[in-house]
């Protein structure tokens, strides 16, 4: 395991980490956090209304709108593998979270553009080979811009930033098309200045760290002797979230769990919403917190916050517990999802980090795959009790594999 693990003694810190805490976060930090809070925003408005719109408007089928969907992810999960080990072999991550950030954009005005579905198809494609090329390298630029005493507050300030776009762009694409009375293409050409914001951000405002010297450079990142280097710790952290993203299926199932008990359609949005929300609100205090104490402790608390959002959903019989358990669904994300990359970016090696997080995308994006296919299998042959408590079962799997993790981790991290 690597000794990035180890938490710093705050009481024998140098003057000059003492110096960057007061100080905040660095700049490259904040940075980050708005070019994806901005590609966010534009992203959600899009695809806030490009279901409807390919289904009302250009014709396309259900089945359809659900292959272009699982094709796309599919294709952002596997280029995050490669995008990661180029940026590894290359020495540089800025270059290639620039491109993914650019391709993304660059699809954006085809939207509103497109007079047939293939041409949606071929930006919606594009549009994730961007994702993919950016997932990488951008979270390994930044564990690499941030302070090894800051890294748990860096993850969590970027996670919170993001998924504020994630709430903001539907709240705007419900909001303009009532002042555009429905005129979806006025809304997508609105969409793609936020897009070209976050490019330009990333191009001006970002400064990559330069390489250390000792750093050892990495020929072929995907060769099974240099997988292996990644560490016996990272793989542990790497299986246990896999079969933690098997208990936390897509945000959809919320959604239909809110109809089931009898949502219109026109509130049913407000459920992603608060979940995204809560999210953000929670993602950055707790990678502040994870800085102090110790960081599978707060896992844990997230696991079973999942819990109860479970157990919520399978037995709500109306509105209260409905939002009571995508409030703790909200808040399980933002205890979860930024510590797990922080462990990644900790228990791999600095010169194979982007190779890390593509192996860990792709892992966790099959997962997720795997996991929504199993919750709509079982809603379709239980109802939502069935989804929500086989969740909670692999939560509580996912809580003793957690446990195993502690203890490879030993003394090692602050308890």
């Amino acid at each position: 395991m690597s000794d990035q693990l180890n938490r710093p003694d705050r009481a024998a810190a140098s003057t000059g980490n003492w110096l960057i805490r007061s100080s905040g976060l660095p700049t490259g930090i904040w940075v980050l956090g708005f070019v994806s809070m901005l590609m966010d925003i534009s992203s959600e408005m899009i695809h806030a209304l490009l279901p409807i719109y390919m289904v009302t408007v250009l014709g396309t089928s259900a089945l359809s709108v659900g292959i272009i969907e699982g094709i796309a992810e599919a294709t952002a999960s596997i280029t995050k593998v490669f995008s990661g080990a180029l940026s590894d072999w290359l020495g540089k991550r800025k270059l290639l979270a620039a491109l993914g950030y650019g391709l993304a954009a660059f699809t954006k005005p085809i939207v509103p553009l497109a007079a047939s579905i293939e041409w949606l198809i071929a930006a919606r494609f594009i549009d994730r080979v961007g994702k993919g090329i950016r997932g990488a390298p951008r979270d390994a630029l930044v564990a690499d811009i941030a302070p090894p005493d800051l890294r748990g507050a860096s993850f969590g300030l970027r996670q919170s930033l993001d998924t504020v776009g994630a709430f903001l762009g539907p709240l705007f694409a419900i909001g303009l098309m009532w002042l555009t009375a429905d005129h979806f293409q006025a809304v997508f050409w609105i969409a793609v200045i936020p897009a070209f914001l976050s490019v330009g951000l990333i191009v001006v405002a970002v400064k990559e760290p330069d390489r250390p010297k000792e750093q050892r450079r990495v020929r072929m990142p995907l060769h099974r002797d240099e997988l292996r280097r990644l560490g016996a710790t990272y793989w542990w952290v790497v299986a246990v979230t896999a079969v933690f993203t098997l208990a936390r299926f897509s945000e959809a199932f919320l959604i239909l769990r809110a109809q089931s008990i009898g949502f219109s359609v026109t509130v049913i949005p407000v459920v992603l919403v608060v979940m995204s929300l809560a999210y953000s609100l929670s993602a950055y205090p707790v990678g502040v917190l994870s800085d102090r104490v110790n960081r599978t402790t707060l896992l844990a608390i997230g696991l079973v916050l999942l819990l109860g959002a479970d157990l919520a959903l399978a037995f709500a019989s109306d509105i209260i517990w409905v939002g009571a358990g995508v409030v703790l669904w909200g808040l399980h994300m933002g205890f979860t999802q930024g510590l797990l990359a922080t462990l990644i970016a900790e228990s791999a090696p600095p010169e194979l980090r982007g190779t890390a997080f593509g192996v860990f995308n792709l892992v966790t994006g099959i997962a997720l795959l795997v996991a929504s296919v199993v919750a709509g299998a079982l809603w379709d042959m239980t109802g939502p009790w069935g989804t929500f408590l086989a969740g909670a079962a692999f939560t509580m799997m996912t809580l003793a594999g957690l446990f195993i993790v502690r203890v490879r981790l030993g003394d090692r991290t602050r308890v």
